[in-house]
């Protein structure tokens, strides 16, 4: 009889794709799980890019005033898609299934966590925006304890006008890429942050970044959760990252697990070592909880 595994879904973050967890997913599926990614709805291989974007010669100015293509995008979609991938995780596993979400992704696993918690053996936030009820990711950045992050200052038009949250994938100075790095990827080697920043898309649809979180102590709150702190982030500070870890355990109760990693915003690819080691130890902890559930049950 085969020692049961949990599945792990993973989910990117803003302006990401599932191609961010590559280095992660094959230490994950060498100790038996089942892993499986997702593109979200408006992001890589699901996004639709401006036109200007790819124009040469590159007009900003065009770029950054075209209405976005994916503008028209809903949280909902980006809700409804991963429940499907963990309704499929769940079939190919033992039923047991951990949600994973880094950065602005974190809206879309509390949004499931929220409508399946019976299918979740836990909720992982690396980085993430774990918001408490009623706030949206992007009343979040305004807040005080977020005055470090330096991704506002990649923000291309008017996010409002255009629909989308907007960078510069294309052409772009050295001023603006050495913005870039230092926000995501800044203890990247060069050769590795040049591969990261050719895997981004442009538009993040407002339809996820104005959506209010929805969150209950009865539904969500049932869910185990866990953090994965970053130190040197300069996406979304540290200050941050513990200024919604407390509001969320004041407002929904319980406590957050916490984990940190001393890295800036993409472990993932930074140390995909370090980061996979936390991911299993999560998953044995949700395996020895459900055997001390499943003997309680059967006696």
């Amino acid at each position: 009889m085969s020692t049961p595994k949990v599945a792990l879904v993973l989910v990117h973050g803003g302006w990401h794709n599932k191609s961010a967890w590559d280095k992660v997913t094959p230490r994950l599926e060498a100790q038996g799980h089942t892993v499986l990614a997702v593109d979200l709805p408006g992001a890589g291989a699901n996004t639709i890019a401006p036109k200007s974007l790819g124009a040469r010669p590159f007009d900003l100015a065009a770029f950054a005033a075209e209405p976005s293509p994916v503008a028209g995008l809903t949280q909902a979609e980006r809700t409804q898609a991963v429940v499907a991938l963990v309704k499929e995780a769940a079939s190919l596993s033992d039923g047991k299934v951990i949600l994973v979400g880094h950065s602005a992704g974190g809206m879309t696993i509390s949004a499931v966590a929220e409508q399946v918690p019976e299918s979740l053996a836990a909720v992982v936030y690396l980085a993430g925006f774990m918001v408490h009820n009623g706030v949206s990711l992007l009343s979040m950045i305004p807040h005080e304890t977020m005055s470090s992050a330096l991704s506002p200052g990649l923000f291309v038009g008017d996010t409002i006008a255009i629909g989308a949250t907007r960078i510069n994938t294309g052409p772009a100075d050295e001023t603006y890429r050495s913005l870039l790095k230092a926000s995501f990827y800044a203890d990247l080697t060069e050769a590795d942050f040049a591969q990261a920043a050719s895997q981004l898309h442009s538009d993040e649809p407002n339809g996820g970044a104005l959506a209010p979180s929805e969150i209950t102590p009865e539904r969500f709150g049932s869910v185990p959760r866990h953090y994965i702190r970053t130190t040197q982030d300069r996406a979304v500070p540290l200050a941050g990252q513990d200024h919604m870890i407390a509001a969320v355990d004041a407002t929904i109760g319980g406590a957050t697990i916490t984990h940190t990693l001393d890295s800036s915003h993409s472990p993932f690819l930074s140390q995909p070592a370090a980061l996979s080691a936390i991911l299993l130890d999560i998953a044995d902890k949700a395996l020895a909880t459900e055997r001390g559930a499943g003997a309680g049950s059967e006696a």
